[in-house]
């Protein structure tokens, strides 16, 4: 199954002992777009999991009530490992399904795939690590089981044999197509993301999905014959669970000292400049300005190392923005608005991939375009519930673009810039940061 869902970056839940006091800590409930998503494509999926075992074909398969259980969970837990491909991740399931595919009832197994997905949510609820509403989100990722069920149903349940391989890459073909479908509806209702662009970031995560699939494929033969040798797969999935562990484990001991963290911001730092040079050059003005405000609010060594890091890396996403879009000197439409405005996500995610302090400094990254009165991006945070670094480098932010020249326009005086922002303070930024940043300048 292939995922390339920026939102689901909620499902990484190391984000609790690095940013201080930051509501970034606790796990994030859905934004309105992912709501809406997680009812229509979560929802759905669940009533036409349900739908299934009522109207497709009965079957002549009785597998015992324990392979049932044992598949339910086992996909569970492959469902919860994850592997970055590309600008996505993907998830060893196909170990799973495809054994089930030979193994149970058709009707079925849409509805293990939903319980195994539960299942997985389940427990990154009960651990703390998702906030509630984020445990049905995968249910959005389901859709793809009702491309190989419905090939197979067509052709009729029956054990796999190497003359139906052409059978089987239709099946996988079909699951390809289902999957594209859902995903490209999830990140467009969610990130007003392009059919095209979905399509070109799932095309490596359908490559391990394929190898994947042909090593199910084996066990499926194995399980034909002996119903709990789907149980086969379980060595390869604890394995590259064990390898993705250790890949996190010595990323993050690697990343954990400061001065490799700091190298590391200021490396991306001068990328962002190389890209860009106003960008890059702005950043760095917006670092110097919030870590005087973060003075004025008196914040510890640790708040102020998040600010510096944060203020820097802002707007490390702009450089998966076009540039004709990052440098057009007249006013953006809306579409282009709408990619700009995915730059916090881009961020976000590329921040991550770097893994340890910076991925978690990338949640707050997410943030720094969001509203005190809640009419911000990407997840309309209000007040409080705004991390604090993040509404300090809101308010430095929009202070320095609007005293700089940009492409479409001459800078702004000071004296009109500071009554812009105290226009706007309890609207768009933080009063209490407001009034820090006017004693930071008359500083």
């Amino acid at each position: 199954m292939a995922n390339v869902v920026a939102n689901q970056a909620a499902l990484d839940p190391a984000v609790e002992d690095a940013i201080g006091d930051l509501r970034a800590r606790q796990p994030r409930s859905l934004a309105r777009s992912e709501l809406v998503s997680s009812f229509v494509l979560g929802g759905g999926f669940l009533a036409a999991a349900l739908l299934a075992l009522l109207f497709l074909p009965a079957s002549s398969r009785d597998p015992d009530a324990l392979v049932v259980v044992l598949l339910l969970v086992a996909y569970g837990v492959a469902f919860r490992l994850d592997f970055e491909v590309g600008t996505g991740f993907a998830v060893p399931t196909q170990l799973v399904l495809v054994p089930m595919l030979f193994v149970v009832p058709l009707a079925w197994v849409p509805a293990l795939v939903a319980g195994g997905i539960l299942v997985g949510g389940a427990i990154d609820y009960m651990r703390k690590e998702v906030h509630l509403e984020r445990a049905f989100l995968p249910l959005v990722n389901g859709w793809y089981v009702f491309g190989p069920v419905a090939v197979l149903s067509v052709a009729g349940e029956a054990p796999p044999t190497f003359a139906s391989v052409p059978l089987y890459i239709g099946a996988l073909a079909a699951q390809f197509a289902v999957d594209y479908a859902s995903s490209a509806a999830h990140e467009h209702i969610t990130l007003e993301v392009r059919p095209l662009a979905q399509l070109r970031a799932m095309s490596l995560v359908w490559l391990v999905d394929g190898a994947l699939s042909s090593v199910g494929l084996a066990v499926a033969f194995a399980a034909v014959d002996e119903d709990y040798g789907f149980l086969l797969a379980l060595p390869l999935i604890l394995l590259l669970s064990v390898f993705a562990r250790e890949r996190r484990f010595h990323i993050d001991h690697a990343l954990e000292l400061s001065a490799a963290y700091r190298g590391t911001a200021f490396l991306l730092g001068d990328v962002v400049e190389a890209d860009d040079a106003y960008t890059g050059s702005h950043s760095r003005e917006v670092v110097d300005l919030a870590m005087a405000v973060a003075d004025e609010l008196g914040l510890d060594a640790k708040e102020r190392r998040d600010v510096e890091f944060v203020a820097l890396l802002h707007d490390v996403g702009k450089v998966r923005i076009p540039k004709e879009i990052i440098n057009k000197p007249g006013k953006l439409t809306d579409e282009e608005r709408a990619i700009i405005n995915t730059h916090t996500i881009e961020g976000e995610r590329m921040l991550k991939k770097v893994g340890g302090l910076l991925g978690r400094v990338g949640t707050v990254v997410r943030s720094c375009h969001e509203r005190w009165d809640g009419g911000g991006y990407p997840d309309g945070l209000s007040g409080k519930d705004i991390p604090l670094v993040a509404r300090i480098v809101a308010c430095c932010d929009a202070y320095n673009a609007m005293t700089t020249d940009r492409s479409y326009r001459a800078a702004m005086p000071e004296a009109d810039a500071r009554a812009e922002v105290e226009r706007n303070a309890g609207g768009q930024f933080d009063p209490a940061v407001v009034e820090a940043l006017f004693r930071a300048l008359d500083a």
